[in-house]
């Protein structure tokens, strides 16, 4: 009986791979008696004649120029791997009130960011979308985003979903090719976040680009929408990359088209000059998404100078718990590419204003500058590149610095994968990310290695 039943088993599967693999045949044999209704059937469901299977991602499917029903599916991982050592740094901290905080060490290796996107344009080409898990193991976090979006025209597509807030240069299309392992300590404290919302970008001719946004707030990543207040959030993000015109061939793009457009790096590197100039503005009403009788608030996208959060009971007066409070922040940047060489820097503003709280306050407003600055070169082109690094803050309640150096080594002949080796000292950290090499208060030399797949 047993027999039998294998006997059974090997026919269906038999049957199972002939069909499989004489389907193709059999379809080509209809296809050739002329039919109408045939040869769009063929159209539609006709493989992809592609032989190249990368091109900025991995091609999954995408259908001929000539279907009814224009489908591209393309795959993209970013996935980073990093050690961080931050056991040298002093074990509390003092904040501007006089109250001791500890100072979280870690000692850790993370798959600190590992997310895969499906995208591409479905119907038309014009209309494009997006799906994307994101999870930090580090933050123990897991998001899943998507984005719908109608290319216009080469100066406007209009596209809604989950997205950086563009009021830093590092969350207009940078991640994750930074120069260091990430964003700088300055970056972290003065950049909003992710949140979901509308946006409009494209570039206005004589390499003018924009990126102007709508959404929920600065940072909702895990903010469920009963909680996520009234006001919207308004950011706008402007840059331009000057071009070569007739009669002067100096200038040219500031990075290669595709996935890694705005990299710091000078990976690809020319001795014609590359210049960017950017600037950004962001406004926002925020909210503590928390009750007042809870000390430590779910909205942990403002810190003090001192490394407090600005929403958590006691950060202005002991005792005293603000609800919400206005964030503005106008940040400009810089960068120069030539021969390998590669610098950029940003400067920061931030106010933070109207403070609506349980109790009295000593303050009415904060005002807090800061910059960062990178410089690396090429000691052997597109392998090896040295870079050093700083940031600082200078705060309404304590001033912060960081400093430090590393290497960069392309282990194979592409920007899309490196390992990073990196060692800084800093001096009392403004701000904590489970998903950066910054926690409050922190301050010492921090050893980090890293490496970085993004294709």
């Amino acid at each position: 009986m047993s027999f039998h039943r294998a006997f059974i088993r090997v026919c269906l599967a038999l049957a199972y791979m002939s069909a499989t693999f004489l389907a193709p045949s059999a379809f080509a044999q209809t296809q050739a008696s002329g039919s109408a209704q045939t040869q769009t059937q063929a159209s539609v469901a006709a493989p992809q004649t592609t032989n190249e299977r990368y091109r900025d991602g991995i091609v999954i499917y995408e259908t001929p120029e000539d279907a009814t029903v224009p489908f591209l599916l393309k795959f993209n991982i970013n996935t980073q791997i990093r050690y961080l050592n931050t056991l040298n740094s002093e074990e509390t901290y003092t904040d501007h009130l006089g109250v001791t905080r500890e100072v979280h060490k870690r000692h850790d290796i993370t798959v600190n960011r590992a997310m895969f996107i499906l995208g591409g344009y479905i119907f038309d080409k014009r209309a494009i979308y997006s799906f994307t898990v994101w999870t930090s193991a580090g933050a123990a976090s897991i998001v899943v985003a998507s984005n719908i979006g109608w290319r216009f025209n080469n100066a406007l597509t209009l596209t809604g979903g989950y997205t950086g807030v563009p009021g830093s240069r590092s969350l207009v299309n940078t991640f994750p090719f930074f120069t260091s392992t990430d964003r700088s300590m300055a970056d972290n404290f003065f950049r909003p976040g992710f949140t979901q919302g509308v946006w409009a970008n494209g570039e206005l001719g004589k390499g003018l680009s924009y990126l102007a946004f709508v959404g929920n707030g600065l940072n909702t990543l895990n903010i469920s929408a009963n909680k996520i207040d009234t006001h919207l959030a308004k950011s706008v993000s402007v840059w331009w990359e000057p071009r070569g015109t007739a009669g002067v061939t100096i200038f040219s793009l500031y990075g290669q088209p595709g996935k890694s457009r705005n990299m710091y790096d000078d990976y690809f590197a020319s001795k014609r000059v590359r210049l960017r100039i950017g600037t950004a503005f962001t406004d926002s009403r925020e909210d503590r998404f928390s009750n007042l009788d809870q000390s430590s608030p779910e909205n942990t996208s403002l810190y003090n100078s001192d490394g407090v959060l600005t929403f958590s009971t006691g950060a202005f007066a002991p005792g005293v718990t603000v609800n919400e409070a206005t964030y503005r922040m106008w940040a400009i940047d810089g960068g120069l590419k030539w021969n390998g060489l590669a610098i950029n820097g940003q400067y920061f503003i931030r106010w933070i204003t109207d403070f609506e709280a349980d109790g009295p306050l000593p303050i009415t407003s904060t005002t807090d500058h800061g910059a960062e600055i990178t410089a690396g070169y090429f000691l052997k082109p597109k392998k090896v590149m040295a870079y050093g690094r700083a940031s600082w803050v200078r705060g309404e309640f304590r001033n912060s610095h960081e400093f430090g150096a590393g290497l960069k080594f392309h282990y194979l002949p592409t920007e899309r994968l490196w390992l990073t080796t990196e060692v800084f000292k800093i001096d009392r950290a403004p701000y904590s990310g489970a998903f950066t090499p910054y926690t409050a208060g922190m301050k010492g030399w921090v050893p980090m290695i890293q490496t970085v797949l993004a294709f």
